[in-house]
């Protein structure tokens, strides 16, 4: 029988180690519990390169500040590059057939991109003496000693750059001569001489005639403007060019001719009937023909070889213009998009017959995307050797589409790389009677299914059955469901972007199931909407299950802060616009959720306006009654960081409307603006979950910590130091920072980091802040923890007290009284400096907390929190070593294995948020920025489940050998006692 065992053990011993759990992310776990979307933002230019020879490809640059490089076939990326806040895209163009040339930073950076593969070739910086618009250049048959010249203006200057090396060849600075304000730049096919057109002072033209080999002058021209200009000059041929006057009443034609300068008026009145004080030129740069729009069309002028203005045709306002295409010497074509009901009418004319269309086509078009806002085009030869062309349009909400043959032959979703705000929704309850679990086809699928997954697990399974595997578990794993799972992890993301478009993510696999482009949130020709808050409206439980969950969607109509509200209510399941109820009466500045619900499971909502008055929502006598039982708790608090004031509120009963309330001033802190400016200021997430108050620490002690939701976190620093790292000296700078209770406006606690300045990011939770921020003396970013304990309940401790009942554990914490407490503190190094903070959370709270910081490099790093621990020490003791307190190190360590976006970049990122799933060791996160990633993390492991990919087919073999084994070698057992008996 020991024989027997000793077999069993080792059957179960191999058996077992095919089984041991792993943390690691294979190559065929990829995609299972995460997604990562790539976008670019929505086109703003856009050069078509079409030659035969290459992939066809679109290059654009967009207002993520993005370059990309597009498949004309399918829309896909081939390459990508995201300049950064702050380095605007002006202009883009191709040279030489193989270079993308790109002017950025109001015209200050130049840059060169190799077409195929998108590396940088060169970059040049250009200098200027004053600000000006920005102007590129590339002629496409110039030839300068061998060269080919760029000209950009820039800072007032003229400069021309080489572009095969990006060197210098010459500058010509205009403010030296006059102050001029270039607007133009004209280069003649065949020319030795670049026309430099503007305006000076806005009341007189200027002409320059520039020589491309060394920047002289060779002439210059000007005439006087009676009352101004208004708007960009603009060229009709190569002596002609119009602008509107300052009163916008007047079309100027101006004509250059042998040195001297003539212009002719013309009233727009006379051109168009009831003209409205709106009127623009629009650049489309058609020969001989400009196009004037106002309130009510657009009309198509020509200008005569006398210099007359003849109107060719009127069309509606709406209709979008492109920008004129070049299709052989002296011909240009452009297009006309037209907008109709759940279509678009694309029509392309040629500029010398304007009466006629050469190509009309009608297409179908989502509504949802909204109207029209740019359109490019690009022609290609037919096989009949006619004339074909493709148009890439820009929507209203940010999307791409690529129109060819009366067909969308594909679309991007680029409203996506401009999320603003998000928040989640459960999916509905599956129904009674339908299995969760699929059923396999076949008893053979069966089999080959797992014996698949188990040469996978013995690492034997070739590149094909590992991508079969990883397509098995996920057509197995159910994540894709439109249904509810136990464990919490199949959620739907509502997305608000810029464009005032709502979308709804499934976090099984990113793909849309529905998207909404909100009426409350379109831009008008006399407005400009913008979305501002999003939050949770109706979450039904229980007894409301019947109702569908709705989100509040808060934007604003308007630019400045006492614009009137947008407010639209949005079922979460199928997108549609349940009520709009705006434009509202009242600014908002600032949107207040409130802990409140009404009988219907509405969430009771506090919208803030410019005036310090305080909105209630829902506007029902229920919620005004719930909010009149409560009005006495409610209170919130304004930021005004260029004063540099903190101001506390509460409600004021007034009795001149029921849903809306005066503000009443409690309390006031003022930081001295020549010694503090405020930078920074983080709260604690709403809805966050504190499992316990008391932290059990070394010898059984316990500490308490201090939860209160009504505390804020602010930083500050020198005004010296406000600006850039490196804009003030470690002696300048100082960075100050509060822990502040909200009700009171009571100072919790006040730390000095001398030498250190912004920016400032910080994470607010339970009892503690995390802050990041730079240490000029150290030369090296930091970062700080403050856990702060409340010494009121040091009392119950005493076990007796407990006994007798004598302890104060049950008794709720008031900002009102004044709160005994401590704080300790600590400081490390951080190598990467960070563009967002989050921390994960749980649904109980119990898991351990990790932080999640977006890094510089546009990933995702986990962080445990036990590394800011500020208990660390140099030499822990045994008893704080159980405790599990890691020894004290002066630098944070950077394991390559906690990115949780492996070796994804989440481009541009600017947000992490995290959503507690209902499995406790589980938090669900989402990164945001031009690209949108998501995951899931556990950061105590997976205590409470099995892996989606633990093997049960393994599992139940390894129990059937046992079985097997344990059986025949019992057999042996009784066998060999039988012999051994007749012995």
């Amino acid at each position: 029988m020991a024989m027997a065992i000793k077999l069993s053990l080792i059957l179960l011993l191999c058996l077992s180690s095919l089984l041991a759990p792993s943390f690691s992310l294979f190559e065929d776990q990829v995609g299972l519990m995460d997604w990562h979307q790539r976008y670019i933002g929505k086109v703003k230019h856009a050069v078509f390169h079409t030659q035969k020879a290459g992939r066809k490809r679109v290059l654009v640059s967009t207002e993520e500040n993005v370059i990309a490089s597009l498949d004309l076939r399918r829309g896909e990326i081939f390459w990508r590059h995201v300049l950064g806040p702050n380095d605007v895209v002006d202009k883009i163009d191709i040279a030489l057939g193989k270079y993308v040339i790109t002017l950025s930073s109001e015209g200050s950076i130049l840059r060169a991109w190799n077409l195929p593969d998108g590396q940088m070739v060169w970059e040049s910086f250009l200098s200027g003496s004053k600000y000006s618009k920005a102007l590129l250049t590339v002629p496409s048959n110039l030839k300068v000693d061998l060269d080919s010249p760029i000209f950009v203006y820039s800072g007032g200057c003229l400069h021309a750059i080489s572009s095969i090396d990006g060197e210098y060849l010459w500058k010509k600075d205009f403010a030296i001569e006059s102050s001029v304000d270039v607007h133009q730049l004209i280069l003649s096919g065949g020319s030795d001489v670049v026309h430099a057109v503007g305006v000076t002072d806005s009341s007189q033209f200027d002409t320059y005639e520039i020589d491309v080999k060394n920047g002289g002058l060779l002439k210059h021209t000007s005439a006087s403007f009676p009352g101004g200009v208004y708007g960009e000059i603009l060229p009709v041929s190569g002596d002609r060019f119009v602008v509107l006057d300052a009163s916008r009443s007047v079309v100027l034609l101006i004509t250059v001719n042998n040195g001297a300068t003539h212009l002719q008026q013309t009233h727009v009145s006379d051109l168009i009937h009831g003209s409205s004080e709106n009127t623009v030129i629009l650049p489309s740069k058609l020969s001989g023909i400009f196009s004037l729009r106002t309130d009510s069309c657009i009309v198509f002028v020509k200008v005569t070889d006398e210099g007359k203005l003849n109107v060719m045709e009127k069309v509606d306002k709406t209709v979008v213009v492109s920008d004129a295409l070049a299709l052989s010497e002296g011909e240009q074509a452009f297009a006309l998009v037209q907008q109709g009901d759940s279509k678009i009418e694309l029509s392309v004319r040629l500029v010398h017959d304007m009466s006629s269309n050469h190509l009309k086509e009608t297409v179908k078009m989502d509504h949802e995307r909204g109207f029209v806002h740019k359109i490019f085009i690009n022609n290609y030869v037919r096989t009949d050797r006619s004339h074909g062309f493709r148009a890439l349009i820009v929507m209203e909400d940010h999307s791409l589409l690529l129109l060819q043959q009366g067909e969308i032959v594909w679309t991007r979703d680029d409203g996506l790389a401009s999320v603003i705000d998000v928040t989640t929704s459960e999916l509905p309850v599956e129904k009674i009677g339908v299995s969760v679990a699929k059923v396999e086809h076949s008893l053979f699928e069966w089999l080959k299914g797992h014996m698949l997954k188990l040469k996978g697990t013995l690492m034997l399974a070739t590149p094909d059955e590992v991508a079969a595997i990883q397509q098995i578990r996920l057509q197995s794993s159910q994540k894709n469901k439109m249904t509810r799972d136990h464990n919490g992890f199949r959620k739907l993301l509502i997305l608000l972007t810029r464009a005032g478009k709502l979308y709804a993510l499934h976090t099984g696999n990113g793909r849309v199931v529905w998207s909404t482009l909100l009426q409350s949130l379109r831009t008008t020709s006399q407005q400009q909407c913008a979305g501002l808050k999003l939050r949770q409206w109706q979450v039904p439980h229980h007894h409301a299950l019947d109702n569908n969950p709705s989100v509040l969607v808060v934007g604003r109509c308007g630019l400045s802060l006492t614009s009137p509200s947008a407010l639209s209510i949005v079922d979460a399941y199928t997108g549609k616009e349940l009520q709009n109820l705006g434009p509202a009466e009242h600014s908002t500045v600032q949107v207040i959720t409130l802990p409140f619900r009404d009988s219907t499971e509405q969430q009771l909502h506090l919208l803030i306006d410019a005036d310090k008055r305080a909105h209630l929502y829902p506007t029902t006598p229920e919620a005004a009654s719930i909010f009149q039982r409560e009005s006495e708790n409610v209170y919130w608090y304004s930021v005004e960081s260029e004063a540099g004031i903190l101001r506390g509120y509460g409600v004021k009963k007034t009795h001149s409307s029921e849903y809306s309330f005066e503000a009443r001033n409690l309390w006031s802190i003022v930081f001295p603006a020549e010694s503090e400016k405020i930078i920074a200021t983080v709260t604690r997430k709403p809805n966050e979950v504190v499992h316990t108050q008391a932290k059990v620490i070394a010898d059984e002690d316990v500490m308490y910590k201090y939860i209160s939701k009504n505390m804020v976190f602010v930083a500050t620093v020198s005004p010296k130091a406000s600006g850039p790292i490196g804009s003030a000296t470690p002696d300048e700078s100082v960075l100050v920072v509060y822990l502040i209770d909200t009700v009171t406006g009571r100072i919790l606690h006040r730390m000095t980091h001398l030498g250190s300045q912004g920016p400032v990011h910080a994470v607010l939770s339970e009892n503690w802040v995390v802050y990041h921020y730079f240490n000029l003396r150290a030369h090296r970013y930091e970062m700080s923890v403050i856990e702060i304990y409340d010494q009121s309940r040091a009392e119950n401790k005493d076990v007796l007290k407990l006994i007798v009942g004598k302890h104060n554990l049950t008794t709720p914490v008031s900002s009102y009284s004044r709160p005994e407490v401590t704080t300790k503190s600590q400081s490390y190094f951080f190598t990467h400096s960070v563009k967002a903070i989050s921390v994960s959370s749980t649904a109980k709270g119990i898991t351990s907390k990790h932080l999640l910081i977006g890094t510089i490099g546009d990933q995702v790093l986990a962080l445990d929190k036990r590394f800011v621990d500020p208990r660390r020490s140099l030499n822990p003791t045994q008893a704080e070593k159980e405790e599990g307190l890691l020894p004290l190190t002066d630098a944070l360590p950077i394991i390559p294995q906690s990115y949780v976006t492996h070796a994804f970049k989440v481009e541009g990122l600017r947000g992490i948020e995290t959503i507690p799933a209902k499995l406790e060791s589980t938090s669900l996160v989402f990164a945001y920025g031009v690209d949108l990633f998501y995951t899931r993390i556990a950061p105590s492991k997976t205590y409470d489940s099995l892996t989606e990919d633990f093997n049960y087919a393994l599992l139940l073999l390894t129990i059937v050998a046992l079985v097997i084994a344990i059986f025949v070698t019992w057999v042996l057992s009784e066998r060999k006692d039988l012999q051994d008996k007749w012995r």
